[in-house]
């Protein structure tokens, strides 16, 4: 299974086009405004308008021979603790060897930001380069997730 955290996921296309080729389930989680797809691998999930359940949604199913996309650093970690693979939408893994060091990377940077309100800047723009090293990480990362999934799957909910 491939649970995608949905909501500003720039590689949507790009997980659809792996799980399809690769036969797999793929969940796109979000609060709203994706249409649903006709694809039968695919499910949108809708869940509630609020803070991080999403995420909290993500996190309740993710596990051993599941993969999961997203950007927010502290579902990875929760992810990467119930063992699914977990990738970033450039394709980079996070594991249990650097999620540690990510997060404490992430809470530095939120404390500068928060030091600084007049900083500029962001990240550099999302190219055909990124999409294609994302697709490239998703396959494997499905790969590997299926050769280790659990023989039998609790039923989702």
């Amino acid at each position: 299974m491939i649970y995608v955290d949905a909501d500003a996921c720039p590689v949507k296309a790009e997980a659809e086009a792996v799980a399809t080729r690769l036969g797999t389930q793929l969940k796109l989680v979000c609060n709203g405004g994706l249409r649903p797809s006709a694809n039968p691998l695919v499910e949108v999930v809708f869940v509630p308008d609020g803070p991080d359940i999403a995420d909290m949604w993500i996190a309740e199913r993710a596990g051993r021979g599941d993969v999961v996309v997203t950007a927010d650093i502290p579902l990875a970690a929760r992810c990467v603790a119930a063992g699914a693979r977990v990738l970033k939408h450039d394709g980079s893994t996070l594991t249990e060897g650097n999620i540690g060091q990510i997060l404490a990377t992430r809470d530095l940077m939120a404390d500068l930001r928060a030091a600084d309100p007049f900083r500029q800047g962001g990240g550099r723009a999302f190219g055909k380069a990124d999409r294609a090293r994302f697709s490239s990480a998703l396959d494997t990362a499905v790969r590997a997730a299926l050769r280790e999934a659990p023989a039998e799957r609790p039923p989702e909910g």
